[in-house]
């Protein structure tokens, strides 16, 4: 039986249109008043739809929910003019730490540092206020420092699904990251 789901796939791409969250298929459920099937079989329908060349988005899973985006191969031409004015660069060293939190949380302040061979105390603060990372509890050994782990923001950010999307480390990266353990 072919189901005919056009003014459900308007109604879902409407949606899309104006949140600004990735929504996953229960919001996108309660917001349209869709069963969690029919939202389902739309997301297919679009995620199709926006796959043909004369289509410049696509639907991208971002931190567990769905959203629109320009695609990858266009977004190198679209960043500059439209990518958020308050998204400044990540210096190196801010990106170094950020780096060693992804791959490596939950981690403490002074693992950071015995990595990078540096105080982590401003990149950890510069991080924590983009919202990149964030305290996800304390290390059970005497003093019980702070463990760093990332946000939702950051794999927004990075237009990530979840951690296990990161880039794979070789075994040289993977021993750095270790030393410090």
């Amino acid at each position: 039986m072919e189901l005919h789901l056009e003014k459900e796939t308007a109604l879902i791409e409407a949606i899309f249109f104006l949140e600004t969250e990735p929504l996953d298929g229960n919001a996108l459920s309660r917001i349209s008043e869709l069963s969690k099937d029919v939202v389902d079989a739309v997301i297919e329908r679009l995620k199709e739809k926006y796959a043909g060349e004369n289509s410049g988005v696509e639907l991208t899973q971002i931190s567990g929910g769905w959203v629109i985006t320009p695609k990858k191969d266009l977004w190198s031409f679209l960043k500059d003019r439209y990518g958020k004015k308050n998204e400044t660069k990540l210096s190196k060293a801010a990106m170094e730490t950020l780096s060693i939190i992804a791959y490596s949380q939950p981690i403490t302040r002074g693992e950071i540092e015995a990595i990078r061979g540096v105080s982590a105390d401003n990149m950890i603060r510069l991080l924590a206020e983009r919202n990149f990372i964030k305290e996800v509890g304390k290390k059970d050994v005497p003093g019980k420092p702070v463990q760093f782990g990332t946000t939702k923001e950051f794999l927004k950010f990075f237009r990530l699904n979840s951690i296990a999307d990161l880039p794979k480390l070789d075994e040289t990266e993977s021993e750095r990251f270790e030393l410090a353990r």
